[in-house]
């Protein structure tokens, strides 16, 4: 590996399917690949937010243990711009694991959230790290929009879901995307009817997630990554934040699968 490479990566939307990006840091790190600019999309925008404050560790911990009835404990119902406002998670993302800024992160970090008036991709560089990750993550219909600077903010997802732009931008040479979405489109919606009919909120999810699967294709088509990680997540549900063991796993399997590849790369 070139030792003055500038590596970025970019994690991508995905809601539950997003702790995969755990497993793939932990191997490209166990592999001494280790990115110097960290960008995220929603899902990504959390994860990649805790990496860059060196945090992973603690963050793992309690993915681990969540299970159904302690992520419905985060649900906390609105009936105005979104099924939930999203306090009780932020409170614990404040009090637990995003507790700094931006700029005080140990690596440079930048996140993906787009404006409801007027459509336009907007790039989070600053403020304090749990307001970011909120805006980034706030799923329309399901999360209330997030209000920054007289924006209304709602999840990047819908503009940029792998965010290569974003690390570009920032000044990463080499960029390693990560796209939860590759096995996605159409699949999860027919494996659950075979046990019962999907739910509002599950539909809802759903149907932003192929959304954001076409996003993806089109995007890194016109802004590729140098190399692209593909974990297979289609037996995951978008709310599935109880089966964190399941998408670590597949992301240090897709991880370790793309491994001799990237290293070729990173030596060329």
């Amino acid at each position: 590996m070139k030792s003055d490479l500038k590596i970025g990566i970019a994690l991508g939307a995905g809601s539950a399917r997003g702790w995969a990006h755990i497993g793939v840091l932990r191997v490209l790190e166990e592999a001494g690949i280790r990115p110097q600019i960290v960008c995220g999309t929603s899902i990504g925008a959390l994860v990649g937010a805790v990496y860059a404050d060196g945090d992973l560790d603690t963050l793992e911990d309690w993915v681990l243990g969540l299970t159904w009835r302690k992520v419905l404990g985060f649900f906390d119902i609105s009936l105005n711009g979104g099924f939930l406002k999203g306090a009780k998670l932020i409170a614990y993302l404040r009090d637990n694991l995003l507790e700094t800024t931006i700029e005080e992160l140990a690596l440079p970090f930048g996140a993906v959230a787009t404006d409801l008036r007027n459509g336009r991709e907007v790039w989070l560089r600053e403020g304090r790290a749990v307001d970011v990750v909120r805006a980034s993550i706030a799923l329309p219909g399901l999360f209330t929009p997030f209000e920054q600077d007289g924006r209304l903010l709602v999840d990047g997802a819908l503009v940029n879901p792998v965010p290569v732009s974003l690390c570009r931008a920032m000044g990463a040479d080499f960029v390693i995307a990560v796209d939860l979405g590759s096995s996605l489109a159409g699949r999860h919606v027919r494996s659950s009817e075979k046990n019962r009919e999907p739910n509002m909120i599950e539909v809802l999810a759903e149907s932003i997630n192929i959304m954001q699967v076409r996003i993806t294709r089109s995007r890194l088509a016109g802004e590729p990554a140098d190399a692209v990680i593909l974990p297979r997540l289609g037996d995951l549900r978008a709310l599935d934040y109880h089966r964190a063991a399941e998408s670590i796993e597949e992301g240090r399997a897709a991880t370790k699968l793309m491994l001799p590849q990237l290293k070729q790369l990173l030596e060329s």
